[in-house]
């Protein structure tokens, strides 16, 4: 399940991400609503997860926003903001719950599950090995293999591969692999993404099989016809 976090607090963040990441959701993060709407609208989110109070635009505009342009994504905002009023303002908005922090984790969990049943989807587990082309991925071990035999990617080229597998046929700019992959969240000119992006090609690719594409003038797409 591909979750949308919209969240400027550094702890807040790291927190949740580490958490949704381990039970098998794939998370990327946004820091401000703007970032939102320029960069990840158009593309296909089963939640997001949105913080109130964000710097310029807040979570309760954004999702005005969102509305707006008819994205029905199921939303659920967090907030320290604790009355009635202001969950109220929220629901009003187009957001579809609301939790106040600080909260459990584990009811967090029980409301997204709660939301995806709610708007048709099936947050079922999926298997740890994924299999693409000749690759096999292994979700628990964070490890790829060929035909049995593995091929040694550090933590970084595993979380860059599994992004773009996340996002199989979708143009994906630097900057967004940036935030996904480095949690940087804006353009350094650093040229870190096509660097990792040659190693990766070297070590997944073959004669035969071709998986990134290089999207001229936005970044990278994966591509298998079998996932």
């Amino acid at each position: 399940m591909q979750i949308l976090l919209v969240e400027d607090d550094n702890r807040i963040s790291s927190f949740l991400i580490k958490g949704l990441e381990e039970v098998g959701y794939s998370v990327t993060l946004s820091k401000n609503a703007e970032e939102v709407l320029e960069h990840y609208i158009e593309m296909s989110w089963d939640l997001m997860i949105v913080d109130v109070m964000l710097p310029k635009m807040d979570g309760i505009q954004l999702v005005q926003s969102l509305r707006y342009k008819k994205n029905l994504v199921p939303i659920l905002m967090l907030s320290a903001l604790q009355t009635v009023n202001d969950k109220v303002s929220a629901l009003d908005s187009g957001a579809d719950d609301y939790m106040t922090k600080p909260f459990h984790f584990a009811e967090l969990l029980s409301r997204i599950q709660a939301l995806t049943r709610r708007h048709g989807q099936q947050p079922t587990p999926r298997s740890n090995i994924l299999e693409i082309a000749d690759l096999q991925i292994d979700l628990h071990q964070y490890q790829v293999s060929r035909g049995g035999v593995a091929i040694e990617l550090s933590p970084r080229e595993f979380k860059l591969f599994k992004y773009l597998v996340d996002h199989k046929n979708m143009a994906l700019s630097r900057l967004q692999i940036l935030n996904a992959v480095w949690n940087i969240h804006f353009d350094n000119h650093t040229n870190v993404v096509d660097v990792y992006i040659s190693y990766l090609r070297n070590k997944l690719e073959t004669a035969d099989l071709k998986y990134i594409y290089t999207v001229k003038g936005i970044g990278y797409m994966f591509k298998s016809t079998n996932i």
